[in-house]
């Protein structure tokens, strides 16, 4: 009989033997245990059982961190529903395609957000809605099983755990399919890789509805029977004091700045850490030398996407390189190409190419858009460009995707720039990423007019905070007689980065 490929199962195997010992402490003091997990996660998949869902049906959540919301996640793995979580800050304009898109059984959202969450739903045809709040209160309590025994769902090969969302340059987001094979994969490569172990303590204040949160933070915590500092999100003053009882902290590259300019971080309060990691965003090299010589401790970077989660890293032990990504992960395969798909030589800038059990089955519903961006070998076109040096290690040179990432957060501009040429007296805009010391970019849109009118910066924004997640909308914005084009008519984007 094959092994279930259930990532719940692979977790489980990973779990102390002494159920009792703690999994995660919030900052309020609350403890759970691994017990914990294993009754509260099983009562809530039988009360999603009993409500009618079925494993492959989705199950979309917008919810803030919550250890309730970590067992929603747990029980939806045990019983093969497909996961499909929401960044918290996504607004009625956003939340409307995402679950038309993805057609979930039930959505499961803040109270606060219930009234439009339902009639969206309604209009959409789903189900089922229910609500969780950041305190675990909500409606989502009533469908809580007594029943603390759950046979876990035997996922196959191809069994999907998880549906995460990512735009395109077409401004059209793509539903990313991962199965149970590329998240437990990959979790117990990064689990081993990094030398995780049950002695560990993970200082948790990344988002969970984000990769870097939900997959690789909690994988390798769970495969290890590792416990965590569960903080609501991330604050570099509340976060110092918890750095004294923890060994690991995962983050963006803000995070790691915003320490830095924080009083009270020293080389004493790292001094209980082996590790700090660093992903979702470039890490500037600036950042990099400083944190070593503040605290003596050299911050691992790693690379990664929705689509593939981790492809390489520094090495836990050996050189960390400043600026680079490191090496390919066990079991990964990273490859440089020209335009035709001819693999490259070393110190080659070319396309970034990569090809393992962690890459996704595909994009939800769209197979032309699967095909194009997979070679007839199977390698995944990631969209960046890349360079491996003689020792092996990677350096992401540039975005071939036209992507902007701001605090590890990712914004495609066609998306932005199809609302702004709908405003009115708007010619045609182009949003770019500007430099930051903090967000590493900032969102910045160049706006030509029609006509000349009263639309003002302010104006701009106020009309996108009512249409996008705040973290999308521009912090600066520009008006423009034209915009800079080549002999093809598209327009220069790096000419105007350059000339703002």
């Amino acid at each position: 009989m094959l092994e279930s490929r259930n990532l719940y199962s692979h977790y489980r195997k990973g779990f102390p033997k002494d159920l009792d010992s703690m999994l995660l402490e919030t900052d309020k003091g609350d403890k759970f245990s691994y017990k914990d997990a294993e009754s509260l996660s099983a009562k809530l998949a039988n009360g999603l059982k009993a409500l009618g869902i079925q494993p492959g049906d989705r199950v979309t959540v917008q919810l803030e961190k919550s250890p309730m919301a970590l067992w929603l996640y747990l029980a939806c793995l045990r019983g093969g529903f497909v996961f499909h979580p929401l960044n918290t800050a996504y607004k009625e304009h956003e939340l409307e395609y995402f679950l038309d898109n993805a057609s979930p059984s039930l959505v499961v959202c803040d109270p606060s957000l219930y009234d439009m969450v339902h009639k969206l739903s309604s209009r959409l045809m789903i189900k089922h809605v229910k609500t969780l709040s950041a305190e675990g209160q909500g409606s989502l309590l009533e469908i809580i099983s007594e029943d603390d025994c759950f046979e876990t769902f035997k996922a196959s090969k191809d069994s999907l755990a998880a549906l995460l969302y990512s735009s395109g340059t077409t401004g059209r987001p793509k539903g990313i399919m991962l199965t149970h094979e590329n998240l437990y994969t990959n979790a117990e490569t990064l689990t081993s890789y990094w030398g995780f172990t049950q002695n560990d303590r993970l200082l948790h204040a990344l988002p969970t509805f984000h990769v870097h949160g939900l997959f690789v933070a909690l994988g390798c915590v769970f495969c290890s029977g590792a416990s965590m500092r569960w903080l609501q999100s991330f604050d570099a003053k509340s976060v110092v004091p918890h750095l004294e009882e923890c060994t690991v902290m995962m983050g963006v590259p803000t995070y790691y700045t915003r320490l830095l300019k924080e009083e009270s971080f020293c080389r004493d309060s790292a001094s209980n850490m082996r590790l700090f990691i660093s992903g979702s965003a470039p890490l500037l090299e600036e950042t990099f030398n400083h944190f070593n010589e503040l605290t003596g401790h050299s911050i691992l970077e790693r690379y990664g996407m929705s689509e593939t989660n981790m492809n390489s890293s520094n090495p836990l032990v050996g050189e960390r390189v400043a600026g680079t990504v490191g090496l390919p992960l066990p079991g990964v395969e990273i490859r440089i190409t020209n335009e035709f798909n001819e693999a490259l030589t070393t110190d080659e800038i070319g396309n970034l190419q990569v090809k393992g059990k962690n890459v996704f089955k595909g994009y939800w519903q769209m197979p032309e858009k699967t095909a194009e961006d997979f070679t007839a070998d199977g390698f995944f076109n990631t969209g960046d460009k890349g360079v491996i040096d003689k020792r092996g290690y990677l350096t992401i040179v540039g975005r071939s995707k036209d992507m902007i990432i701001t605090g590890g957060l990712n914004v495609y501009p066609k998306e932005l720039e199809l609302l702004i040429d709908e405003i009115e007296g708007v010619q045609e805009s182009a949003v770019i990423g500007l430099p930051d010391e903090d967000f590493g970019e900032i969102i910045a849109a160049v706006i030509v007019m029609k006509i000349s009118n009263e639309l003002t910066e302010g104006k701009v924004q106020e009309i996108l905070k009512n249409l996008v997640a705040n973290f999308k909308v521009p912090k600066k914005i520009f008006f423009s007689q034209e915009l800079p084009r080549n002999s093809m008519g598209k327009v220069q984007k790096n000419i105007l980065r350059e000339s703002y």
